[in-house]
């Protein structure tokens, strides 16, 4: 490649990126779910628009694995588990024995609606049951919706994708015609038990890492977190297990501890987050044939409808019906259940291993996700509001950053007391920190204060405290708690977790 032509690439490159930002926005303002603005710029650059070629299906796997890892990464890390621990039951069950009910329901009346052989009834229907994480994690978090439903909703959206490509994997491989079904569900339960134990692993001894080494460049924690989740990924597939379980737990265990400069880190991983799915999409868009849609129309609209409304509500009503969730509610989950990348890149398994219809296949999970999104994506809001399950927006949480002190045990803790906090009146001195934690110096605005028993906090000041490097979680526990809910909240009165997060005082 010559100069010029390297020139070329990169700037056809950066014009397909900046075309991706720009849809980012139009998708904002419109309500489309900004995914299929991006597979719409893959197809419109692609072999029956620029010409562009583009189909190796074992490469876009592989890379499409890797940017859902990213994705999966950052949606773990900004997932608070505070909210996720009371709903993690229902999302597991929902991710693993609901998506199991959907693909029953829909294979089986995929044979008797379409006349399917089993095999690729059950290849269509789990290609399409999971919901995807980068669709519900995009429009959700938009969303004024109940926490305990968002959470629900992410949690089942992040667990199901392994699972899913699992026993997509399985059924798509020699193991269909050799293995027994035993066998089958053995290697799914390895996968996905060693996924979540390696990334467990791999995120606590990461976590170890960077609070007991100072980095010389703020910029690097951020990368250093990253290469931790992708050494998750790897490690647990080297070791047979499933990397993107391994990555999401990796994200979740990261992003609830107290690591250096947390909140640059998390908009790094929001970044490359964006990149992964507007790389994903297009490339997604690249692989389809224009042509080969008009073939697919009647099994897409056939599966996506048994789908959307019948196994989706059957799975989602007998997964939900223990833990007493509201009909609402439920109504709700089973419409929130977005389809997205992961339906696609999972099209692409059968194309890998040579089996027959594997092109009408993908195309018709790529016309059944397009035309389901563009169904379901746009009517959430109002659907939301019509089955009670929005609140009113929240205060801003608290926002930590915290980096090493070098040569000592200790970190510096900033923290912004946002609009709206409890945290704003306070008296310096009702803060209570733990033994060990000093509040030092307290900007606000351009005066810099050394705060005293007599200082009120006030909304924006910046508070920079030295904080022994094992109390930096528990810190921010306590100050989270009096943001929501301010100095008489209810667990002062409780002894027990006076002393568990005041360190005994």
């Amino acid at each position: 490649m010559t100069h010029e032509e390297l020139n070329l690439v990169v700037l056809a490159v950066s014009g397909i990126f900046l075309a991706g930002v720009i849809a980012v926005r139009v998708a904002s303002r419109s309500g489309m779910p900004g995914m299929l603005l991006y597979l719409g710029i893959g197809l419109i650059i692609g072999e029956a628009g620029l010409g562009i070629r583009f189909d190796d299906a074992e490469l876009a796997f592989n890379l499409a694995l890797i940017a859902v890892a990213v994705l999966l990464t950052d949606g773990g890390f900004t997932t608070r588990w505070a909210d996720l621990r009371p709903v993690a039951l229902r999302a597991g069950l929902l991710a693993t024995g609901g998506v199991l009910v959907s693909v029953t329901v829909a294979a089986t009346l995929a044979v008797v609606i379409l006349g399917l052989d089993l095999r690729t009834a059950i290849l269509l229907s789990a290609m399409v049951s999971s919901t995807d994480a980068a669709a519900v994690f995009a429009i959700l978090r938009r969303l004024p919706v109940k926490r305990r439903v968002r959470a629900t909703l992410e949690g089942e959206s992040g667990f199901n994708d392994p699972p899913t490509i699992v026993l997509v994997s399985v059924v798509a491989s020699d193991a269909w015609a050799e293995g027994s079904i035993a066998a089958m569900i053995g290697t799914a339960v390895f996968q996905l038990v060693a996924g979540a134990i390696i990334g467990l692993i791999v995120a606590r001894l990461g976590q170890l890492l960077l609070g007991r080494i100072s980095l010389p460049s703020a910029g690097l924690y951020p990368l250093a977190t990253l290469t931790i989740a992708m050494v998750a990924f790897a490690g647990a597939g080297v070791a047979g297990g499933s990397g993107l379980l391994a990555a999401y737990v990796a994200g979740i265990w990261l992003g609830n501890q107290a690591l250096p400069h947390h909140s640059t880190t998390e908009g790094f991983t929001e970044s490359l987050g964006w990149l992964a799915q507007i790389a994903l999409f297009i490339m997604l868009g690249l692989l389809a044939s224009p042509d080969q849609l008009p073939d697919a129309v009647v099994d897409a609209l056939v599966i996506g409808s048994v789908l959307t409304f019948v196994a989706r509500p059957i799975s989602v009503w007998l997964c939900l019906t223990p833990f007493k969730v509201p009909w609402r509610e439920k109504a709700f989950t089973s419409w929130a259940g977005l389809r997205g990348a992961v339906p696609i890149m999972l099209a692409m398994v059968p194309l890998t291993n040579g089996l027959p219809g594997a092109s009408h296949m993908f195309h018709v999970t790529f016309l059944l996700v397009v035309t389901f999104t563009l169904l379901q994506g746009p009517t959430l809001p109002r659907f939301a509001r019509r089955m009670d399950v929005t609140e009113a927006i929240s205060p801003h949480a608290v926002a930590f950053d915290s980096s090493p002190l070098e040569g000592i045990d200790a970190s510096l803790v900033q923290v912004t007391v946002p609009d709206g906090s409890r945290l704003g009146g306070m008296y310096a001195d009702d803060l209570r920190l733990p033994r060990g934690a000093v509040l030092s110096m307290i900007i606000r605005g351009d005066e810099v204060l050394v705060p005293d028993r007599t200082t009120r906090l006030h909304e924006h000041d910046q508070l920079l405290m030295a904080v022994r490097t094992d109390l930096v979680e528990r810190t921010q526990r306590r100050l989270e708690l009096l943001h929501e809910g301010g100095a008489l909240a209810r667990w002062v009165s409780s002894g027990r977790n006076r002393r568990r997060l005041t360190g005994g005082e």
